[in-house]
């Protein structure tokens, strides 16, 4: 089965409304990237380095930025749904795109999960009597609802989400920073970064790089904004300005907000092995002002409904991808009234709510399923940026809107951190089971696409042995 082109490719899945303008796409890339990852996920981190933390999450943003730049020159020449799914078909082979767009649905689908149950534990702050998993499931219903309308209602609600958590980030750091200087009361100083056991390094350079594969899950979702190209108004301007913003408000978002987290509690108050708080909430209750652990837990219940929100969109598209190139059920590439591929959301949403349903038998269960999802996003993340080289080997003189900078150095060292972490996370306890589970889903589904492939051969075989048949036939 060869690769078809691009442009052939971005044809078969039209259909799709380009609503979403660029003041959207910039908030659905905000929302889609900053989630459980910096508001759960970062106790994991801190957990695994100290204060260290604040190098892992910097590297990780290295890595995502490579990662970013790459698809988005890709995304402003070739703006489709399937979108790195499609890249990776088209440069890379057929095999490539069918592995990418699967994995990348299924690991989406487990993420969304996973942001259920860090919602469900953070309404636990509240009502601690009802289960986890009934929040779970419930948030799922809700946005299932809200994505199976039309992309437009689902950017409205994706940047109002967004900036709930925008707004409360930097609202954070900024009175972090005045607690750390002592506006208005004693100094916290940085005595907290350096000064307890261990110092500043106090699980040695193994658990700063243990912590960059859970900063690589934070930034995982970034990449919405090149599955969104297919459904923006003018892409070739609104993607790459949407970029520039959207990345420096990332990289200060996650760092700074780290730096705080660190620098004002020990890092021993913060970091966990079992997720069961926002280490954002820790801080307001370490701070003995209640009320603002409250409006914190609100925050962070909004920022994981806003990464929900927008996994199942992710979902949905890949989905409809795969079915307009005849790799899944065709009903699952039809299209509503109002463009929103209906059926793709509701399959996905029965595998969203299988990831939510964990919460019923493991306490750990944000863990498990970061670290099954983090094994599929790496995947993905490397695809890309093997797409990306092709890419250029192929359209390395033409002028292009968004051009990264540094290639391909750039390129082979991200593709290097993400085969290293992928291999470290091996060596982990909470995260090997990313390995248990990932390296079985990578060979079944290779294996469905060459029995496909053998199928399709056979057919095709078949028939052009009927058609000489019958062209014989006909001559006698």
């Amino acid at each position: 089965m060869g690769s078809a082109s691009a442009d052939d490719l971005s044809e078969r899945e039209s259909g799709l409304r380009r609503s979403l303008g660029k003041a959207q796409i910039v908030m659905i890339g905000l929302g889609g990237a900053i989630g459980t990852g910096l508001f759960m996920g970062s106790g994991l981190a801190v957990g695994y380095a100290g204060p260290a933390v604040i190098v892992s999450y910097a590297l990780a943003g290295f890595v995502a930025l490579v990662m970013v730049f790459s698809l988005s020159e890709m995304a402003v020449v070739h703006p489709t749904a399937g979108s790195f799914g499609t890249y990776a078909e088209t440069y890379l082979n057929a095999w490539a795109g069918f592995v990418v767009r699967y994995t990348y649905w299924i690991s989406q689908a487990i993420a969304v999960g996973g942001e259920s149950v860090a919602a469900g534990l953070y309404m636990q702050y509240w009502f601690p009597n009802v289960p986890v998993w009934m929040w779970a499931l419930g948030f799922c219903l809700v946005l299932l609802y809200f994505n199976s309308r039309s992309v437009g209602s689902f950017g409205t609600v994706e940047s109002w989400l967004a900036l709930i958590k925008v707004v409360a980030i930097v609202l954070f750091i900024i009175l972090g920073a005045a607690a750390i200087a002592g506006v208005g009361r004693p100094a916290v100083g940085l005595h907290n970064l350096t000064r307890l056991p261990g110092g500043f390094l106090p699980k040695g350079v193994s658990g700063l790089w243990m912590a960059v594969t859970v900063g690589i899950f934070s930034f995982n979702g970034i990449e919405v904004i090149a599955v969104t190209s297919g459904e923006t108004r003018n892409p070739e301007v609104a993607i790459p300005a949407a970029l520039r913003t959207m990345i420096l408000r990332l990289f200060l978002f996650y760092v700074l907000a780290i730096a705080v987290i660190v620098t004002i509690v020990p890092w021993t108050e913060t970091g966990v092995k079992v997720v069961a708080q926002s280490p954002f909430v820790t801080i307001f209750q370490h701070s003995g002002i209640r009320e603002a652990a409250g409006v914190m837990n609100f925050v962070v219940i909004s920022a994981a409904l806003s990464s929900m929100n927008t996994d199942i969109y992710l979902c949905s598209r890949m989905l409809f991808s795969l079915s307009r190139g005849g790799y899944a059920p065709r009903t699952l590439g039809s299209l509503s009234e109002r463009g929103s591929p209906v059926a793709a959301i509701l399959v996905s949403g029965v595998f969203v709510l299988m990831a939510a349903a964990a919460s019923i038998f493991t306490p750990d269960a944000y863990a498990v399923l970061l670290g099954v999802a983090l094994f599929d996003a790496i995947l993905v993340w490397m695809f890309i940026l093997a797409s990306h080289l092709a890419f250029r080997r192929r359209h390395g003189g033409a002028a292009l809107p968004v051009r990264m900078p540094l290639f391909p150095w750039m390129q082979y060292g991200g593709l290097a951190m993400l085969a290293a972490i992928l291999v470290t996370m091996g060596l982990d306890p909470k995260l090997d089971v990313s390995w248990l589970y990932g390296v079985p889903w990578v060979a079944l589904i290779s294996l469905a696409y060459f029995v496909r492939r053998a199928r399709l051969r056979t057919t095709s075989r078949e028939s052009q042995l009927a058609h000489e048949a019958e062209t014989r036939g006909g001559g006698r």
